[in-house]
């Protein structure tokens, strides 16, 4: 018992740490960048200031991460439950081949497809002449393909431990396979569902090589390319402490988000025994 204790005492002090000396950096003044101290002295929040630089260009840097990962966590969700119920659901021949070809994609490395990507978006094929780059689309298509398949495989699981009686009863009662979906099967998804759109959204907030291939104007950066970006007062000199106020700020909403929807995920798991 001790011993379990000592190691879950550990694992948490090693995730912690490296959040407290971010926030720490964060809180020491610009010139105090590559300080050591295990406490800011004197405390700052200078760096939070020179984050939200017009130089910097942040605010519509998270104004634009904030859109491509709820609308990518809203269309994965929308395709993904649809395909992992089919799946769950229909009977054919090679539904075993299809779902390893589903896991199979999300296993390439992503580098391996930015270059073939990227000369779709630059109108490099005269089937494809349409230049997306510095688009949304540019940002969300690419975050599909990998948010897809571990949305399909998650949900598809998920999906056959719910007993097919349950859509039965209800189509006696006079509901639609359809109706029956909505009403019933939905509802008692819903943990596996919050799951899924959490892993789904931290996953395309944290994205770095796609945003930072296909969007080269300042003003289409997600907040993780704009970090990369931040210069310091005399153009080449590393501004630490910014860097940490913005990764700060990126984090926290996730921490929230992540709380907020743990709970949801109990309550759902309960209502679900329940009934």
């Amino acid at each position: 018992m001790a011993g379990g204790v000592l190691g879950m005492a550990v694992i948490v002090i090693y995730c912690l740490v490296p959040f407290y000396w971010m926030i720490v950096s964060s809180l020491r003044l610009p010139t105090m960048g590559r300080s050591t101290d295990f406490w800011p002295i004197p405390a700052s929040l200078a760096n939070y200031v020179g984050v939200f630089d017009p130089s910097n260009n942040f605010g519509r840097a998270i104004v634009n991460s904030i859109i491509v990962s709820t609308v990518v966590t809203a269309l994965t969700l929308v395709f993904g439950i649809l395909a992992a119920y089919a799946l769950a659901r229909l009977r054919f021949r090679f539904k075993g081949a299809v779902l390893a070809i589903i896991i199979a994609c999300s296993m390439f490395p992503g580098i391996t497809l930015l270059i073939p990507l990227f000369k779709l978006f630059t109108a490099s094929y005269p089937w494809f002449p349409v230049n997306w780059m510095n688009t949304y689309q540019a940002l969300i298509i690419p975050s599909l393909s990998f948010g897809l398949p571990l949305c399909v495989w998650n949900l598809t699981a998920f999906f056959r431990q719910l007993p097919v009686e349950l859509e039965q009863a209800a189509m006696v009662d006079g509901c639609t396979p359809g109706q029956a979906f909505v009403r019933v099967i939905l509802p008692l998804a819903a943990p596996g569902i919050f799951t899924t759109a959490i892993i789904t959204f931290i996953a395309v907030w944290n994205e770095f090589l796609i945003a930072l291939t296909f969007a080269t104007r300042s003003d289409m950066y997600t907040a993780t390319v704009a970090i990369s970006k931040f210069t310091g007062q005399y153009g080449f000199d590393t501004p630490w402490g910014s860097i940490m106020a913005a990764g700060v700020i990126l984090t926290v909403p996730l921490i929230i988000l992540v709380l907020v929807f743990q709970r949801r995920i109990v309550a759902g798991l309960t209502a679900g025994g329940v009934k």
